[in-house]
């Protein structure tokens, strides 16, 4: 869109190597080793508990380290849309240079994330719970806790992540953390390779909504119906195939042993 809309020096391509298209490289694998070792060193110091015990104790562990990623996706993820919008306004003369979000941009954001994960949270829950790999409940607290640790520790550093895919690499470290676990490598290369195509596919994107704007007030006014249309379109497909709370379990892509099916995933 600023390639468009104020030409190619108008991006500091610096900032996105260093800010962006690094850590988003890195953080995964990152999250991942942490949480690795997590996983490890728990079963090392649980092995002498029950199962009851452990999944019992866990299990309100992870109502800790699941605020704490919804935490440091609010200090990360949720300030991206934060900082365009507010870019867009000091841009328009809206706003002062070096003024901070205003309010009403944050409770905007934060009502538009949370409509969002409400309608197709549980499609991701389930790649992430089931698909990757089968989660028991200690897996999923080292997977929340090293997820919510790479992220805040980012966010203080200034770099832009996505905590699905930081998510995503500390889900495949517990599988590999787990002695017996198996990891669908399929369905990650598949989320790898929607990863890459994300990149180019939003800057496409972002130039045409960008061109179709400066062309006037009906181009912007173009821009929001079809972004609206196209949103439409997205929910009512993802209607055919529903997932929610009462099927979200009910198909894995991970070939467990029948012993381990009991273990239900509670990461995502």
């Amino acid at each position: 869109a600023v390639i468009i809309g104020a030409g190619i020096e108008g991006v500091n391509f610096g900032a996105v190597l260093a800010k962006v298209l690094i850590p988003a490289l890195v953080s995964p694998i990152v999250a991942g080793l942490a949480a690795f070792v997590a996983v490890k060193l728990i079963y090392f110091i649980v092995k002498k508990m029950s199962e009851g015990q452990i999944v019992n104790g866990f299990r309100h562990g992870q109502t800790v380290t699941a605020c704490l990623v919804a935490l440091s996706h609010g200090t990360n993820d949720a300030q991206k849309t934060m900082g365009i919008i507010t870019l867009t306004l000091i841009a328009v003369g809206a706003q002062g240079a070096g003024t901070g979000p205003q309010l009403w941009v944050v409770a905007v954001c934060g009502l538009a994330i949370a409509a969002g994960t409400y309608m197709g949270g549980w499609r991701v829950i389930r790649t992430l719970g089931k698909g990757l790999t089968e989660i028991s409940t200690p897996q999923g607290f080292a997977a929340e806790a090293a997820s919510a640790t790479t992220i805040l520790v980012s966010s203080h550093m200034g770099f832009a992540l996505s905590t699905t895919q930081v998510c995503s690499g500390s889900i495949i470290g517990t599988g590999l953390g787990k002695p017996g676990n198996k990891v669908n490598w399929g369905v990650a290369a598949r989320m790898l390779v929607a990863w890459l195509v994300t990149f180019p596919a939003a800057g496409l994107v972002g130039a045409a909504a960008c061109a179709l704007a400066k062309t006037g007030l009906g181009g912007t006014i173009a821009v929001a119906f079809i972004a609206v249309g196209a949103a439409l379109v997205i929910f009512r497909l993802s209607k055919r195939n529903p997932v929610n709370s009462g099927n979200v379990n009910e198909a894995s892509e991970v070939k467990i042993k029948p012993s381990a099916s009991t273990k239900v995933a509670t990461a995502a």
